[in-house]
């Protein structure tokens, strides 16, 4: 399910800059923090934008519909599943034309916390870049159920991956850090789950720092049980023709406040990429 809203012109040359962000539902003080977030994606000028606890109410009201307009940009979102009113999902926003969506539920498949893998298809009109926005389960105790959730999203990367395109952007809260078995299993640093396909992890590719975007110095999280870890990632398909794909810059965003509000628990990561030529795999 996809709507759209009148993009603005995009500047199709040099590279494209790629957000996901956590906005953290309408937990908090999430009132104010509907402008602190909008403020903040606006200032970034984001290409695309991967939105991982986004919500919509029954009566209509609509938090990635209103993003999209402000912002304009074309937006998808997973099904709205309601809990007490109000639904709990992913969504990319795009200043691209979205030609095509794709909701998969991940492992396990019942139950009312279901997790699940976005994938869009934005047409450039030089070329078509497909991106898969998605969240994985959030407990400790959970890499098992994890790896299995990276398992399903791997065909549906493969689905979309080929040598002639664009390589597969694939963004969100993985809910784990980058030595963890399900991170090491995207990255090729243990075994892929499709033979022949890896991703790169754009964080250190342009930073030496380790890049935590669930953080103690965010003010929601002073009493968290296990701040600063690295949770949130761009990845991107290979093997691929580079150059087009490689990393030219990443680094966080949401830190400051907008008049006086954080915007979210998580730090946003925002991650440029090059988007011309092509040449070595």
């Amino acid at each position: 399910m996809f709507i759209q809203s009148s993009p603005e012109s995009a500047d199709y040359g040099g590279c494209v800059r790629v957000v996901t962000w956590n906005v953290w539902w309408r937990f908090g003080e999430w009132e104010p923090r509907q402008e602190a977030i909008l403020r903040t994606l606006r200032d970034l000028a984001p290409d695309i934008v991967c939105l991982q606890e986004v919500w919509s109410a029954e009566d209509g009201e609509d938090q990635v519909s209103n993003f999209a307009s402000q912002l304009g940009m074309f937006h998808a979102r997973t099904p709205e599943r309601w809990w007490n009113g109000y639904s709990f999902g992913n969504a990319i926003m795009s200043k691209y034309q979205i030609t095509d969506t794709e909701s998969i539920q991940l492992p396990p498949t019942e139950g009312p916390g279901t997790r699940w893998a976005l994938s869009a298809t934005l047409d450039r009109g030089d070329i078509h870049v497909p991106v898969i926005c998605t969240h994985l389960d959030h407990r400790f105790d959970q890499s098992q159920r994890r790896q299995k959730q990276v398992q399903a999203i791997f065909d549906l990367v493969a689905a979309n991956h080929t040598l002639e395109g664009h390589p597969v952007v694939l963004a969100g809260d993985f809910n784990s850090t980058p030595n963890s078995d399900e991170i090491r299993m995207i990255t090729g640093e243990a075994p892929t789950p499709v033979p022949g396909l890896a991703m790169t992890d754009a964080w250190p590719q342009c930073n030496d720092s380790p890049g935590w975007t669930w953080d103690k110095a965010n003010p929601y999280l002073t009493a968290a049980a296990w701040p600063q870890r690295r949770l949130d990632y761009v990845f991107i398909s290979w093997p691929r023709s580079t150059p087009l794909g490689n990393i030219s810059s990443a680094f966080l965003a949401g830190i400051e406040p907008v008049n006086g509000v954080t915007p979210s628990d998580h730090w946003a990561v925002v991650v440029d990429l090059v988007e011309f030529g092509s040449g070595d795999i």
